[in-house]
């Protein structure tokens, strides 16, 4: 089965930058006190609910990936790009991390406690979400969490032609209102439970963001909400830029 171009971009341009983006993109203890909040509680929660391991999807350099497993989740990281793997290999030698795509997870339908997808799903065209979404659906246990960051904004398609130290890249980056994209996850027959966006910062050039938590509902029994979930919804907040 040939694979998707933007696949193919995607796997290519983080090959190319990978070096240059370990250096530049920050370690979570780095992020705002609201980013680390979220986190924290998606380590909670998935944690205490004892479902499975988390996959952190489009996991990069791994440093999420790190930080959850320190804060007592078994955590491991799936990315596309084997250069990047490598380098995260080497931070990170006690974890596992695995090469593979979002959209054709090779992991056993209702074992995942969790699932991060942090800043990793803006390269994938909106026709495409859905896929993504349903394999997200089909790895979760029921009632297991989904945590998914990104970029957000009114709907766009930017193609960049230099990033992470002026290194050439071909992917292609995709914005969509972060209701569509609750949209989305609802369509893939999950829960939307949270939702927390930040505006675009006034300087600096940098752009919105959004956190959605959603779950896949229990198979048996109805799920009492969280003290995150419930602290949570229809609450915006901040994300770094």
């Amino acid at each position: 089965m040939t694979e998707p171009t933007y696949l193919t971009a995607v796997r290519e341009s983080y090959d190319t930058v990978a070096d240059a983006y370990v250096e530049r993109v920050p370690r979570p203890t780095a992020l705002d006190p609201l980013s680390r909040a979220l986190l924290a509680m998606f380590a909670e929660t998935v944690r205490d609910a004892g479902l499975g391991p988390v996959a952190d999807i489009g996991c990069g350099p791994g440093f999420v990936t790190a930080h959850l497993a320190a804060l007592g989740v078994p955590a491991f990281g799936i990315d596309l790009s084997p250069r990047m793997l490598e380098l995260t290999r080497r931070s990170h030698p006690e974890l596992t991390f695995r090469e593979g795509s979002m959209t054709a997870l090779d992991i056993e339908a209702g074992s995942l406690g969790g699932i991060l997808a942090y800043f990793s799903t803006h390269h994938t065209p909106p026709d495409h979400l859905p896929l993504v979404h349903a394999e997200f659906a089909r790895t979760l246990a029921p009632g297991a969490h989904l945590l998914l960051s990104g970029h957000v904004g009114p709907e766009a398609r930017l193609r960049p032609t230099h990033a992470y130290g002026g290194h050439p890249v071909s992917y292609e980056t995709h914005l969509l209102p972060l209701e569509r994209l609750v949209e989305l996850l609802e369509e893939a027959g999950l829960e939307v439970t949270a939702r927390v966006a930040q505006e675009a910062p006034e300087a600096g050039g940098g752009r919105a963001f959004g956190t959605v938590l959603a779950r896949r509902r229990p198979a048996t029994r109805a799920h009492a909400r969280t003290p995150a979930d419930s602290a949570l919804r229809g609450n915006p907040g901040s994300l770094p830029s």
